[in-house]
């Protein structure tokens, strides 16, 4: 068998070149193990897979079967035919048997095989390229010249005549070889930049991964334990709901027991009644005068007083709701909840949260309660500490945190600038970049004209806000999980940013108001 025939069988029917990883089909046709696994991705959309040629149709993806016979072939014929592997172009002279060119002169339109090469002409107007079988894309589509040039101007290839006399006439203009390099160097260049950032990429990858495995480890417990959280919510809303409908049941019921005693009461004065009229119906006065229970039949008042006083008390109890007394009940079973919910989460509250007025900037006040800080135009000529903040109108709280959840809220209404965070207690008291957020000792939430972001180390992120709706913000802090949260306490809250780092010095909750005054809201809360 001719090479050429040969070579046809050992084609690929999708991609019409020799097999590479030659696999086959139940139905016995070969094909390549990419192309036909491109073909049955293909076909999976569809809903059914067939072979492509010879269309048999196959219920499930069928199966690949590597064929060892057919490899073994194709690597002994690649072997022997070296060059067919590459270019799949044969020698235009050689048409008895199909000899694999190596080389296509553009001129003459030819492809050329070794023997034929070396009779061929050499003059220069003869441009040999690798073998190919389109070689009127190599030639100018209006003058059918060869492409010897690249025009800068117009980023195309062009012919001499394009260069000499055509519309790029004047045009810079280069050798398609030189062209070639300077385009392969910046492709280079932008190559090594996309393999820095797929590197880059490919670590942020692995990260995260690595991150969403401990999440979900992490997700998993929570997951068991909020489960058990909310039964034993559930539990305790049940009993709340039964302990208040009882009590709304129960005035109802009182009074039931009251009927029920005064009808008792009531049988008993009948039947006191009926002896007293028996006995004042005796015509023996000695059986009258001894009888001995007249002492009791004479009693008048047996419990008058009490059994006025609670039908008194039971008319005038209104028929509606014991509004106090169940909404005490409410109060404290869900109060008891709350505590449950915090003692779960470990959540605790923060110490009513007060100014440290050693730190206050002698351009600022603070309230007698130690809540509020404002500006004054005045210079307040407070003592000298090491504490205080000699450039910007900064205060810190006197408290500290160093472990546990907490949490603090300001109204931030009455300042168009502002800034409120935390900070460790070794933030510089002088000089400059000291604005909680502009150093890596503070984290905090500004608002700048009607701008507002959060910044850390003097990098920030802005916020697509407008304006923080409720006027108050929430300062949340997980010491162990290294997080400082802002939210704005509209309704619902809204959760504004989350900073996340490992925490190595105790915190301190921090204003900075160059203009107007600034509120902690409230006292001990625990979230």
């Amino acid at each position: 068998m001719a090479s050429g025939d040969l070579r046809a069988e050992l084609e690929c029917s999708v991609c019409l070149n020799i097999y590479t990883d030659p696999v086959n089909l139940r139905c016995g046709h070969n094909f390549c193990r990419v192309c036909i696994d491109r073909v049955l991705d293909t076909q999976e959309e569809s809903g059914g897979y067939s072979c492509p040629e010879c269309r048999e149709k196959f219920q499930d993806r069928p199966a690949l079967h590597r064929n060892i016979t057919l490899r073994n072939i194709l690597e002994n014929f690649l072997y022997a035919h070296p060059d067919q592997e590459e270019s799949g172009v044969f020698c235009t002279y050689c048409v008895d048997s199909p000899v694999p060119a190596v080389r296509s002169c553009l001129l003459c339109e030819v492809s050329l095989c070794d023997k034929h090469l070396r009779v061929h002409k050499k003059s220069p107007e003869h441009i040999l390229c690798d073998p190919t079988l389109s070689m009127e894309s190599r030639k100018c589509s209006v003058h059918k010249k060869i492409l010897e040039y690249y025009c800068t101007e117009d980023e195309t290839c062009i012919c001499v005549s394009c260069s000499l006399a055509g519309e790029h006439r004047g045009h810079q203009v280069e050798m398609l070889d030189e062209a070639s390099e300077k385009k392969k160097e910046t492709l280079r260049n932008v190559l090594q930049k996309h393999l820095t950032k797929s590197e880059e990429t490919e670590e942020r990858v692995q990260s995260l991964q690595e991150h969403r495995r401990k999440v979900e480890e992490e997700a998993a417990g929570d997951t068991e334990r909020v489960t058990v959280l909310f039964r034993d919510l559930r539990r305790r809303l049940e009993d709340l709901e039964n302990r208040v409908l009882r009590e709304i049941s129960g005035r109802a019921e009182r009074i039931s027991i009251f009927i029920r005693d005064l009808e008792i009461k009531k049988e008993e004065l009948s039947r006191k009644m009926r002896h007293i009229e028996e006995l004042c119906n005796m015509t023996d006065p000695l059986t009258v005068l001894q009888e001995s229970d007249t002492g009791d039949l004479c009693d008048t008042k047996d419990g008058d007083n009490e059994d006025r006083e609670r039908h008194e008390k039971l008319l005038h109890d209104g028929g509606g709701l014991d509004v106090a007394g169940i909404s005490h009940t409410l109060h404290t079973g869900l109060s008891d909840i709350i505590t449950k919910v915090n003692v779960y989460f470990y959540i605790q509250g923060a110490a009513d949260i007060l100014l440290d007025g050693n730190t206050a900037h002698n351009l600022l006040q603070i309230s007698d309660d130690r809540k509020t800080v404002s500006t004054s135009d005045k210079y307040q000529n407070h003592p000298e500490t090491p504490e205080r903040f000699q450039n910007w109108s900064q205060v810190l709280s006197s408290q500290s945190f160093s472990s546990g959840r907490h949490y603090w809220e300001v109204d931030v209404g009455g300042s168009e600038r502002w800034t409120v965070g935390m900070c460790y207690p070794s933030i510089k008291r002088r000089g400059n970049h000291l604005v909680i957020g502009w150093n890596n000792k503070s984290w905090g939430l500004y608002k700048e004209g009607d701008q507002y972001g959060v910044k850390h180390n003097n990098n920030e992120v802005l916020l697509p806000l407008t304006n923080i709706s409720s006027n108050r913000v929430r300062i949340y802090l997980d010491y162990e999980a290294g997080q400082i949260s802002f939210y704005d306490l509209c309704h619902p809250i809204r959760h504004l940013h989350t900073f996340t780092t490992t925490f190595t010095e105790p915190l301190h909750a921090g204003i900075w108001v160059p203009k107007g005054c600034i509120r902690i809201c409230g006292g001990n809360r625990e979230m």
